[in-house]
């Protein structure tokens, strides 16, 4: 093999690259990288595996990553955030299209016969906080002064933020987003009970006759606060499989859920900022879903669109971060105890428990003031289980983004299982290797976590990947084929 002297070539990455590409296993290497599908951060592993004959003991087939280039197995990372990779929140995405259609047109295990459920499209916004600079309309849909006096453009930084930032409750808006979980699960259960008195019954005879099944999507507004897209379906008894009865309509629904966001109530209490008491805002839309394949705005392929867009944002699209900001070593409380219980002050935050100062946050001045009023609650011993300063990078909200009832469709789990599968069967098939009797065979396998990320120059393949995935993606979109 040629050694190479590439001392004259100035950047570390593009030293890297050259190395990498004339490695006599660099097939392989590519290889790896190539089936990541262009993932920013893939997780390396190291271990083995082996398929054993159970029988005799024979090794029919095995694996060490000792034998790849790099030394390592790259598997991608998974994240839904697209602000972190591209790649996977987009399959994250299409995962979350598939399951929220199946809720509303059948399919993945799920009878056709859901579509004529009724079924809304629901969202849920916070109060106000204070007044925010915005881009109101007209009736006619043209764009009206601010109360600034201003006509704002759509991408003026100034939308959203506080009008007089002095006044703004900045504690309030906090507490919604931290409770903003807590009033979906109450919304939930007011729910269930205003459609049973909508429909002159107990809880316990509505339940025998019907199921109420969701799945929602949060979302962040401009002004950082957190609002859910729902989309709420009413079933028999067992589910999916039986519909309703007739008297359980869509206008029953959509009452009960008005009713129900109204009744919503979460009060906190505390002697720093007094008393609170948390509801949704004013703005609630309900939205009957059409019907499978009908020709309007909320039939329920866009419903899954959108919905599925939502599910991979994450706070930057309010202008915040996607990393959290305490400190790993000390978990953001600014020391560790030693063995006899005695504070030593953490080195690596020098005591003030953040990963990253916050006037050094390369972030607007509202979303800085949200992330100061997080790590301040947090401190504070009545605020102490709702562990703000870990969630400070969400402005607060500890929920998760995507969450459906047990009832509603298959699962992302069962989705990622059938990939998984089917993937492998590609694999075993152009290996030629024989099926596996799961009665016969057994395989056995030691992983161990090495890190995450490529080297330079592996990362800029990996970008080239994902640009050539993204060009073949837009062909097709654009009508290619």
């Amino acid at each position: 093999m040629v050694t190479l002297d590439l001392r004259h070539v100035a950047s570390p990455a593009a030293r890297d690259l050259l190395h990498l590409v004339n490695q006599p296993d660099f097939d392989r290497a590519q290889q790896q990288i190539e089936r990541l599908g262009g993932c920013t951060e893939p997780v390396r592993l190291t271990g083995r595996t082996a398929t054993v004959d159970t029988t005799t003991g024979e090794v029919l087939r095995s694996y060490a990553t000792s034998d790849e280039p790099t030394g390592s197995l790259l598997t991608a990372c998974g994240n839904r955030r697209a602000s972190r990779c591209p790649a996977c929140s987009r399959l994250y995405a299409a995962d979350t299209y598939h399951l929220i259609r199946a809720g509303l047109s059948g399919g993945k295990t799920v009878p056709d016969t859901v579509r004529t459920h009724p079924r809304v499209f629901v969202t849920l916004t916070p109060p106000s906080f204070g007044p925010v600079h915005n881009r109101p309309t007209t009736p006619g849909g043209d764009i009206r002064p601010c109360r600034c006096r201003k006509l704002h453009e759509p991408t003026d930084t100034l939308i959203g933020t506080p009008l007089n930032p002095k006044t703004y409750d900045y504690a309030g808006a906090v507490l919604f987003n931290a409770h903003a979980s807590a009033l979906w699960a109450r919304f939930t259960t007011y729910l269930r009970r205003e459609i049973a008195a909508g429909l002159g019954m107990t809880q316990r005879a509505a339940h025998a006759v019907l199921r109420v099944s969701f799945a929602k999507v949060a979302e962040y507004q401009q002004r950082g606060l957190v609002h859910f897209h729902a989309v709420i379906r009413l079933d028999g008894p067992d589910g999916t499989s039986q519909p309703p009865p007739p008297y359980a309509t869509v206008t029953v629904l959509t009452d009960a859920v008005r009713a129900a966001a109204s009744r919503v109530r979460v009060t906190v209490a505390s002697d720093a900022i007094g008393e609170r008491e948390l509801a949704w805002g004013e703005q609630l839309d309900v939205r009957e879903i059409a019907a499978f394949g009908a020709d309007t705005e909320f039939n329920d392929q866009a419903v899954a669109a959108y919905v599925a867009k939502y599910a991979t944002k994450s706070a930057d699209a309010s202008g915040a971060l996607d990393r959290s900001l305490f400190c790993r070593p000390c978990q953001g409380r600014g020391a560790t105890l030693l063995p006899h219980g005695t504070p030593l002050p953490c080195t690596t935050c020098d005591g003030t428990g953040q990963a990253r100062p916050l006037p050094r946050l390369a972030v607007a001045r509202h979303v800085r003031q949200m992330i100061r009023t997080c790590w301040e609650l947090g401190k504070l011993p009545e605020f102490a289980g709702l562990k703000l300063w870990k969630w400070a990078h969400m402005l607060g909200f500890r929920g998760h983004f995507s969450t459906k009832s047990r009832s509603y469709s298959t699962t992302l789990g069962a989705l990622r299982a059938a990939r998984r599968a089917w993937r492998t069967e590609q694999a075993r098939t152009h290996a030629s290797l024989p099926k596996p009797d799961p009665d016969t065979t057994l395989v056995i396998g030691h992983w161990a976590y090495l890190g995450t990320g490529y080297s330079p120059g592996a990362g800029f393949l990996a970008a080239a990947v994902w640009h050539r995935r993204e060009l073949a993606r837009q062909f097709i979109a654009e009508g290619g084929c």
